[in-house]
């Protein structure tokens, strides 16, 4: 009985024995926390100095320690994503969101690895994710969709954001390439219409629904919905573009005037248009000329445009017209205004004082412009042309000849150098020259008629 009991205590003993061995002692337990710590810090040490293969090392060892821990997860996929290993740090950051998935930051990094590979597939679907947890991503979104060519998606995904959160110059050019293809075109037109009905005092929609029905020349949709804008918003500036023509069609002068200043005057409005209305006003103030002064200042609103001299084409239409003494008026505008090609621009002023034999201001002008253009033939022709006019054809001959020198490949001019040498000629009772010059001239007539 004694040997039995003996027996029973020592396994007793030897089964406590096997369970205390079992047993992770606590001070083993915090060497674990230990390690892993400073394995988390070393890979963040070696980050830090550009160290990612050591980095990732130290988190391989970490995640030993700790084997579905997240945060190393997403540090591996941030080495690996520095180290353009983009399937490793993918792979990294998708662990990461499966263990964690309300993280949002784990989702970035999977964002980060599809943009840089250019997968937009399937950063369309981790932006959704994204958009989740804030709806700015929407902004992302609006771009892949342009990048994988899906713009019927965009272009809603736009006008819901322009709705929402205004509009951006970003997506106001995505909208325009959207727009420049003509199958999506009537879903912008009733986005607008439908914004116009929701927002009538947003002038932009109607702006846009204008443009729209301009650029498919469907004229009278178009002023259909200037009428309603102009209604809606009689302060508007654009409102005026249809009010100064409407007025003009009925003889309206001042008001047609005073919707034209307003247009001119705007920063908003294209200036396309304004040129359009500006030669409109010219040709009403043609058959109406006591509104002249109110053409000189609205040509002075172009004075600083570079794209279009609107004083000298306004002196070239009075040019046509004979209309002299405007013409002038026009061309000293542009002159001062020192636009576009100022040779030319003298060219015609020196020609409409030709017409008006205004010869001292002719000869005057010419002479002081071949002091500044040298090399320019058709300053000496006036200067020479002058001359003969005032009857000094020594001097008149003497410039004339200079100028020659300077013709090349111009039958007109050289046609006109050679009458006004034989006029020179003639007055000095040069008679031979005089032929010679008048026999040039007329063959030079034949073989332009050629």
């Amino acid at each position: 009985m004694q040997k039995k009991f003996f027996i029973i205590l020592f396994l007793v003993l030897q089964s406590k024995s096997a369970l205390l061995w079992a047993q992770v002692e606590p001070e083993e337990i915090k060497l674990d926390t230990d390690q892993f710590q400073e394995l988390f810090y070393e890979s963040l040490l070696q980050k830090g100095i550009e160290n990612y293969d050591k980095a990732i090392v130290a988190l391989d060892k970490a995640s030993k320690l700790k084997p579905n821990d997240a945060t190393v997860s997403f540090e591996l996929g941030k080495n690996y994503l520095a180290l353009k290993d983009y399937k490793n740090a993918y792979d990294s950051f998708e662990s990461a969101a499966a263990i964690d998935p309300k993280n949002k930051w784990f989702w970035i990094g999977m964002y980060d690895v599809s943009y840089e590979t250019k997968n937009l597939s399937q950063g369309i679907a981790i932006i959704n994710k994204l958009i989740e947890f804030d709806p700015k991503y929407k902004e992302d979104l609006a771009s892949l969709y342009m990048g994988t060519n899906q713009f019927e998606k965009a272009l809603v995904l736009i006008q819901e954001l322009d709705e929402t959160i205004g509009k951006t110059d970003r997506r106001e050019l995505y909208k325009s390439q959207i727009l420049s293809q003509g199958k999506f075109q009537n879903i912008e037109i009733s986005n607008l219409i439908s914004q116009i009905e929701k927002y009538p005092n947003e002038e932009s929609n109607y702006l846009s629904l204008i443009f729209l029905y301009s650029k498919n020349n469907e004229e009278a949709k178009a002023f259909e919905i200037v009428q309603k804008l102009e209604k809606a918003i009689p302060n508007s500036e654009w409102a005026q573009v249809t009010l100064f023509k409407t007025y003009l069609d009925n003889n309206d002068a001042p008001k047609a005037i005073k919707a034209m200043n307003i247009v001119l005057a705007s920063a908003k409005i294209d200036t396309k248009i304004k040129h359009r209305i500006l030669n409109e006003f010219l040709i009403f103030t043609d058959i109406n000329p006591q509104y002249g002064a109110d053409l000189q200042k609205a040509v002075g609103y172009f004075e600083n445009d570079k794209t279009v001299d609107e004083a000298k084409e306004v002196g070239k239409f009075f040019h046509v017209k004979k209309q002299w003494e405007n013409a002038i008026k026009y061309y000293e505008i542009s002159l001062s205004n020192g636009l576009g090609d100022t040779i030319e621009t003298h060219l015609l002023l020196l020609q409409a004082h030709t017409e008006l034999r205004q010869f001292d201001f002719v000869f005057s002008k010419a002479i002081a412009l071949v002091d500044t253009f040298p090399t320019q033939p058709q300053f000496y022709y006036y200067a020479g042309l002058a001359k003969n006019q005032m009857k000094e054809f020594k001097k008149a001959k003497d410039f004339l000849e200079m100028g020659m020198d300077y013709v090349v490949e111009n039958l007109d001019l050289e046609i006109n150098f050679n009458i006004q040498l034989g006029e020179a000629y003639n007055g000095l009772g040069d008679f031979k020259k005089k032929e010679q010059y008048f026999s040039k001239a007329n063959q030079l007539l034949k073989d332009k008629k050629r």
